[in-house]
């Protein structure tokens, strides 16, 4: 969330910025409930120093009628007051929770998805003979994508994926590790890409698959609840994605500068309901209630923030390019960045079977306000302690991935040319 004291010095512009992103918040509400809560807070504080004196003063002999009556009257109005300031303090915090991120100032104003801007096309659509065919008549075809049995199983939006179709998501997995755990890689990257951020690579975790709802609701993630699977006799729900695990967990810790940035890339199987898409995108591997991600997240110093979610966006296109991939770089608008982002870059890759763009990757910067909540911060050389800065971002949607490489490479015969940087992790095979 952000920080009371910014909202209060620069309440018309936090206002403004609410409306840009789509979320009706009284800023003017929540400054008068903050002027209440301090006033209340003073107040309860001087109620008790007072209290504090008296309860000396009583100790040891007996206390005069005045102060007992003086007494009384101070323990039943700080009682009085601190119900009233525990009211206007939940009522101030529920409405500081609703408060969205701040847009960095290149952030396009938009009233919706269709405001994005597309920053740069890269690479050519492939040129076919053939009129290209879906993914899912493919994969079904060739026996690696089985829905009939798995809507038997399990109910609609479950797949079985089998044979040749796991082997390359795999290889995909071992290849993406094999990038981010390289340093002189990720050094060629950041040069490449102009921008001088550390060379350090990323530690390779599987995370919980389940999250608490505190640390859900801190990382500002857990909405839109009906999005979401909730464990029924548990405060637990099943994460939407690895970096609502891998963000939260160094929360109420504190960094040493000379530690930072601490990166992880994360694979995770991922869950969500996709309320609100029923008779959209339901063939093969799109919208799946299950799906498998690596996901990349970092903690860093606030200066090297917006560097950080540059680089994660240039090693994005780097594995995009690896994989000879046609793409497009989205700039996306206020309404669409999200309430915790400061800034969000989308890839959306060439489908040929589909005939469009379709989202495959996502970059997302927070700044601090994750970390306000959840209480992770880098103690300076100075002996000083700052919030850190978080960044998430897709590594490989593994779905979504499978299904720009069988599309894109597909042949007239029905099978698949093997992306050259991903045979080697498939006994060297260029064809399933």
């Amino acid at each position: 969330m952000l920080d009371i004291r910014f909202i209060r010095e620069n309440a018309e512009l936090v206002q403004e910025n609410a409306v840009r992103k789509g979320y009706d918040v009284n800023i003017g509400e929540l400054i008068k409930l903050d002027s209440a809560r301090r006033d209340l807070q003073q107040k309860a504080d001087e109620h008790r120093e007072r209290r504090n004196v008296l309860s000396a003063q009583m100790k040891g002999s007996k206390p005069s009628d005045e102060v007992i009556v003086e007494a009384t009257g101070i323990k039943n109005e700080l009682l009085t007051i601190e119900t009233e300031l525990k009211g206007v303090d939940e009522a101030f915090t529920t409405l500081l929770k609703k408060v969205p991120n701040m847009a960095a100032t290149d952030v396009p104003v938009g009233r919706s998805e269709n405001e994005n801007v597309v920053a740069k096309t890269v690479g050519e659509q492939p040129h076919f003979d053939f009129a290209p065919r879906n993914h899912a008549d493919i994969a079904i075809e060739r026996g690696w994508l089985d829905k009939e049995r798995a809507a038997k199983v399990t109910g609609s939006r479950f797949a079985y994926v089998k044979g040749d179709l796991v082997r390359l998501q795999m290889a995909i997995i071992q290849f993406t590790l094999d990038v981010l755990s390289d340093q002189s890689t990720l050094a060629k990257i950041a040069t490449d890409a102009g921008l001088n951020v550390s060379d350090k690579p990323f530690t390779p975790v599987l995370p919980p698959l389940m999250i608490r709802t505190e640390m859900y609701d801190a990382m500002d993630r857990l909405e839109p609840r009906d999005d979401r699977y909730k464990l029924e006799n548990d405060d637990l729900w099943l994460q939407g994605s690895a970096e609502h695990v891998l963000g939260s967990m160094h929360a109420d810790e504190i960094f040493n500068e000379a530690d930072l940035p601490v990166r992880y890339v994360g694979y995770a199987t991922s869950f969500r309901r996709e309320a609100g898409t029923y008779g959209k995108d339901m063939e093969g591997l799109m919208r799946m209630h299950q799906f498998d991600k690596l996901e990349i997240e970092s903690f860093t110093k606030p200066e090297d923030g917006l560097n950080e979610h540059l680089f994660f966006v240039a090693i994005q296109e780097y594995l995009l390019n690896a994989l000879g991939l046609s793409y497009q770089v989205i700039q996306k608008c206020t309404a669409d960045i999200g309430k915790p982002n400061a800034r969000g870059i989308d890839m959306d890759t060439w489908l040929p079977g589909q005939g469009q763009h379709r989202e495959t990757h996502t970059a997302d910067y927070m700044t601090d306000y994750q970390s306000r909540r959840l209480k992770t911060r880098v103690r300076r050389e100075s002996g000083e302690l700052e919030l850190v800065h978080n960044n998430d971002a897709t590594a490989f949607a593994l779905g979504r991935t499978m299904i720009a490489i069988i599309e894109n490479f597909q042949t007239a015969d029905g099978h698949v040319t093997v992306p050259e940087v991903l045979q080697p992790y498939l006994g060297d095979r260029d064809t399933l």
